[in-house]
């Protein structure tokens, strides 16, 4: 019943009976105890045969919520939202530079405060993700390479969540979660096969394929940052960082530009002296340009992605992303298709909320069904009223 709520908004009791495959008895007596216990409510009235109205029921988004985090080193993001997905408040503050247990803390307090400035009771808040910096490890949850926010890679950072907020927590890579909120905008709900690339001070990429999020065996799986492409992968200055983002990085591309004869303190700077019509800073994002589409080349011949989405603080850059798009349409041809982040900098905040909506559906209205992914299944949800206890056993 609750699937057919999602999926159709408002219906009817017989149009749920013909759903579900349930007797129209059964049927309303469920609608009876799920309604007395606030999971749905009435809204409305719809013209039956012969005159009859049915009484229409759907899901009241009400009756539970979720947080989604963007933990990054320089800040931190965090959204309450309800059981649909619908953001009744967020608010962003300064990373908590001590890291660790402090950090668990602080996106408690956030959350708290978010909750209250919405009008949200925090008992109502069931379920989180967090999308953070660094490799997380499929089995364990355990974060490691993140070095922007210290201490995160010695607790367990999704089990001192759960209790501190009192309900499970999904943990992600940053840039996977942000390809999971870019995957919900619009048309690319329907695609099945995509990757999401983020060129930034680093490159990072998420991966759908088949409708599912791809972390591979140890949580690397899109970490293309080590691709033996723009230099030689043996060369140990590219060892820490990795070939690839060593070649395109944020910092590669001002050392190509003042190699060439420009001057600029950062990548804003090359951007600024393109714009300007610096023959430099034209063939710094020219290379820079190709040297990307090295890389996608490598995605498609691996991933045969739908379409590919370009992300990040310089990915994102239309004078980037047209050039990629040449580059691309004379070798590649049309596919797959080269598309612009439509949520830029909230794609990772928009993607936790999305997983932690898509865990906690699951969990309340299908807790038998196995999950795609052990981070992805949190403790069994009874369903009690909204406002009573949330686990069971």
């Amino acid at each position: 019943m609750f699937a057919a709520m999602l999926e159709k908004g408002a219906v009817s009791r017989a149009e749920l009976s013909r759903l579900t495959g349930l007797s129209k008895q059964t049927t309303s007596e469920i609608a009876k105890v799920l309604e007395g216990a606030g999971w749905i409510r009435l809204c409305g009235q719809t013209q039956g045969a012969v005159g009859r109205r049915a009484t229409t029921y759907e899901l009241d988004e009400r009756s539970a919520y979720v947080v989604g985090v963007d933990l990054g080193g320089t800040k931190v993001n965090v959204a309450v939202a309800s059981l649909l997905g619908t953001i009744v408040g967020e608010a962003t503050l300064a990373t908590d530079r001590r890291g660790g247990l402090h950090v668990v803390r602080q996106i408690k307090d956030v959350m708290l405060d978010v909750a209250a400035k919405g009008g949200v009771d925090p008992s109502l808040i069931r379920c989180g993700a967090v999308g953070s910096p660094g490799v997380v490890q499929p089995a364990t949850g355990q974060i490691h390479l993140a070095p922007n926010i210290p201490g995160l890679d010695v607790i367990d950072v999704a089990g001192e969540l759960g209790r501190a907020l009192g309900f499970p927590v999904v943990i992600e890579n940053d840039v996977n979660v942000a390809a999971v909120g870019e995957r919900q905008q619009g048309e690319r709900r329907h695609v099945m096969d995509m990757a999401f690339i983020a060129l930034g001070t680093g490159i990072g990429m998420g991966i759908v394929a088949n409708g599912q999020l791809i972390q591979g065996s140890r949580g690397g799986a899109g970490e293309i940052a080590y691709l033996p492409i723009g230099g030689d992968p043996f060369d140990s200055r590219g060892f820490r960082l990795g070939t690839l983002e060593t070649a395109i990085g944020s910092a590669a591309i001002v050392d190509r530009f003042r190699s060439l004869g420009g001057e600029a303190d950062d990548v804003r700077g090359v951007f600024d002296r393109l714009d300007a019509g610096d023959p430099a800073a034209a063939m710094t994002i020219d290379e820079t340009a190709r040297i990307f589409v090295h890389a996608i080349m490598a995605v498609r011949a691996v991933l045969d992605p739908e379409i590919i989405v370009l992300g990040g603080s310089i990915g994102a850059r239309a004078e980037l992303l047209e050039r990629v798009r040449t580059l691309a349409a004379r070798f590649l041809g049309s596919r797959p298709a080269i598309e612009k982040s439509l949520l830029g900098s909230r794609a990772v905040l928009v993607g936790a909320v999305e997983l932690a909506v898509s865990s906690l559906q699951r969990s309340l209205f299908d807790p038998f069904a196995p999950a795609p992914d052990a981070r992805f299944a949190p403790r069994s949800f009874q369903l009690n009223g909204p406002g009573e206890p949330r686990r069971a056993g």
